[in-house]
């Protein structure tokens, strides 16, 4: 059974870090690409971040840019993020998922956060809460 499985969401202050966890099974994780994304209540799901199946590349939205960093341990069939300087915009449920059309090892450059659609077998999510 395909699966991922994201952990580490925790409620942090303003300005603390947390790394979050997605477990895969099921499948060979090296042979796919990996997105991060996320959804606060009443927004559209975004892009967070995005790994290539060999860690050749890693793209950032804007957003968390200098923030966070993505990375990932095929040996493992595990995926990071690491969130540092947490801010209460980055309050969501956080989900990662596996890159299922198009072309799977790589991310779209300059598209891949607006393609979600292109991503599968979502995890359960885990919830980062920044506040006071």
């Amino acid at each position: 059974q395909v699966q991922l499985v994201e952990s580490g969401g925790d409620r942090v202050q303003p300005g603390g870090s947390l790394r979050l966890s997605c477990a895969a099974s099921g499948f060979t994780l090296y042979n796919y690409a990996i997105g991060w994304f996320r959804q606060a209540p009443g927004k559209e799901r975004e892009g967070v971040s995005c790994i290539s199946s060999a860690d050749v590349t890693r793209f950032y939205a804007d957003s968390v840019k200098g923030r966070f960093t993505v990375s990932r341990d095929n040996a493992k069939s595990m995926v990071y993020l690491e969130m540092n300087s947490l801010k209460p915009a980055d309050t969501a449920v956080y989900y990662c998922a596996k890159k299922v059309q198009g072309q799977r090892t790589y991310c779209n450059p300059g598209s891949w956060h607006r393609r979600a659609n292109d991503f599968g077998s979502w995890g359960q999510g885990t919830q980062v809460t920044v506040s006071t």
